[in-house]
């Protein structure tokens, strides 16, 4: 892998962690206190946590594989990402890290839909790549 590579996966995975930590942080100190009243946005702003960490550690994985062009690029990406769907839902039934505190089946379903949702746009970038290549 060429340096400017390694530099160019760290720069883009800082800045997906910095987006997953603030949009969990703001979902924790606004969204919540200020809307957990209306049942439909308890239950989304209670499992957004777990949507957007699956959506975005995937996207790092994928970026990560992307970025190093490998032969096997779309198995790897959607191994990384069946991964962390599994971490994710071993944290939900047996908490390790202090993540998650009771047991909530939408959390899964949420880690679910954001790993399909990482999935998506893999494709949706691969898919305009090639487009572009094309023309």
């Amino acid at each position: 892998m060429l340096p400017g590579e390694k530099k160019k996966i760290l720069i883009i995975n800082i800045l997906i962690f910095a987006l997953l930590f603030g949009l969990v942080s703001f979902n924790k100190q606004v969204i919540r206190p200020g809307y957990s009243h209306i049942p439909w946005v308890r239950l989304l702003s209670g499992s957004f946590p777990n949507f957007i960490a699956a959506y975005l550690i995937g996207l790092a994985f994928a970026n990560s594989i992307m970025i190093r062009k490998l032969k096997r690029t779309r198995l790897f990406v959607y191994l990384s990402t069946l991964a962390v769907f599994i971490i994710l839902t071993i944290e939900e039934l047996a908490p390790m890290w202090g993540a998650s505190t009771y047991y909530d089946p939408a959390d899964i379903i949420a880690s679910g839909i954001g790993s399909i949702c990482t999935l998506l746009t893999f494709e949706l970038i691969t898919f305009s790549k090639r487009k572009s290549k094309s023309l």
